[in-house]
């Protein structure tokens, strides 16, 4: 980029794709500002365990100078893959990672997301500033509008801001599908001895089980927490008149679903600890692209929302960090963001139509042997 003048970069939302774009466009000296509507970095619980992958998030890493920062963190062992029938935990498939298998270890996102705001410059992020839309202007710049009335313009904006982007309002005005996937999720500490058979089952990765069109995942975390998952097909209102505060009702709701399989199996959705979160399973549709417009441009679920099967925080990352090469090595903001998106969405097309077949598999009765 010109830096006979100064740059002004916004990145909207502090997620992992934003916060590594973040990382790079400093690295190379730029100075980038990160709004985020949440009021702190630990306003809410940051998910489950993610795998980063040798091809994507690892090279995002690398390219962010955090690589053996993660690996100190990472967890090698967390690749095992565990499926077991669902009425007698059989065990049908076991992959246990080899001693020196490192293509995905696991990290808690949470920790991943601690990795990447501690290595920004101090005040790079701007929590409690919540964004209400942007503005191509006509001489490429773009305008962000703040929740509060005030208005900033900078030459570029990067939509950043996940599955309900604003940003994308710009571009697409598309909005996400929901897939008929339900995800409930649930917790509980493996060093409560009430767990141990639970803990045992789920291994030191991911546990499956899963038969007309139900499943249910067991996911090791660090710090002996595992969370779990129950994952079925259902219309979008499943859940009308079922009050997700009253851990009771919903509890007596997913074992009426899930009746029949074994009693351990079972034992995640009836001896879990604390309350349930339902996480309906939202899509843009494939294949999601737009027209390069001069001041903005997208990024990770903002860009490509597809099915949570292990690849979108992975890609998330490496478009921040090919965005912010891009611009730190073309001789304007304009050149660099179509280079970017020249790479990013086949890419993005080509994997969402992919994840789009696999989230059919997840829930198929199709034997592991051939479908792990």
């Amino acid at each position: 980029m010109n830096t006979t003048t100064t740059t002004k970069i916004a990145i909207v939302g502090a997620g992992l794709g934003g916060l590594a774009c973040a990382r790079v466009l400093q690295l190379h000296g730029h100075a980038v500002t990160v709004f985020e509507q949440e009021a702190s970095a630990d306003a809410r619980p940051q998910g489950g365990t993610l795998d980063m992958h040798g091809d994507t998030g690892q090279v995002a890493l690398r390219t962010a100078g955090l690589y053996e920062t993660w690996r100190a963190l990472a967890r090698p062992e967390g690749q095992q893959m565990r499926a077991v029938d669902p009425h007698t935990t059989d065990v049908l498939m076991d992959a246990v990672p080899a001693e020196d298998d490192e293509s995905k270890p696991e990290i808690d996102r949470g920790q991943l997301r601690g990795l990447l705001l501690d290595s920004l410059s101090p005040g790079t992020v701007q929590w409690d500033r919540a964004t209400d839309d942007v503005t191509p202007l006509p001489d490429g710049t773009a305008r962000l509008r703040f929740t509060d009335g005030t208005t900033e313009d900078f030459d570029l904006v990067v939509g950043a801001d996940g599955a309900w982007s604003r940003v994308r309002r710009a571009l697409t005005g598309v909005r996400p599908e929901y897939s008929g996937v339900a995800f409930v999720e649930f917790g509980l500490d493996d060093a409560d001895r009430r767990h141990a058979a639970l803990a045992a089952l789920t291994g030191q990765g991911t546990m499956v089980a899963k038969i007309d069109g139900n499943a249910i995942f067991a996911q090791r975390n660090s710090n002996g927490h595992i969370r779990g998952y129950a994952v079925f097909h259902a219309p979008e209102d499943w859940h009308a008149g079922l009050d997700f505060a009253d851990t009771g009702a919903v509890r007596e709701t997913l074992l009426e679903r899930y009746a029949g399989w074994h009693p351990e199996l079972l034992g995640f959705l009836r001896d879990n600890d604390g309350a349930f979160t339902h996480r309906p399973l939202y899509v843009l549709p494939v294949p999601h692209a737009w027209t390069s417009t001069p001041g903005v441009t997208l990024l990770g679920d903002a860009a490509h929302l597809m099915p949570p099967l292990g690849v979108g925080a992975n890609l998330a990352m490496l478009d921040g960090t090919e965005l912010a090469t891009a611009l730190a090595t073309s001789p304007t903001v304009g050149e660099g963001v179509r280079i970017y998106e020249a790479r990013m969405l086949p890419r993005s097309i080509e994997t969402a139509a992919a994840c789009q077949q696999g989230l059919i598999d997840l829930l198929s009765d199709d034997p592991w042997e051939q479908a792990a």
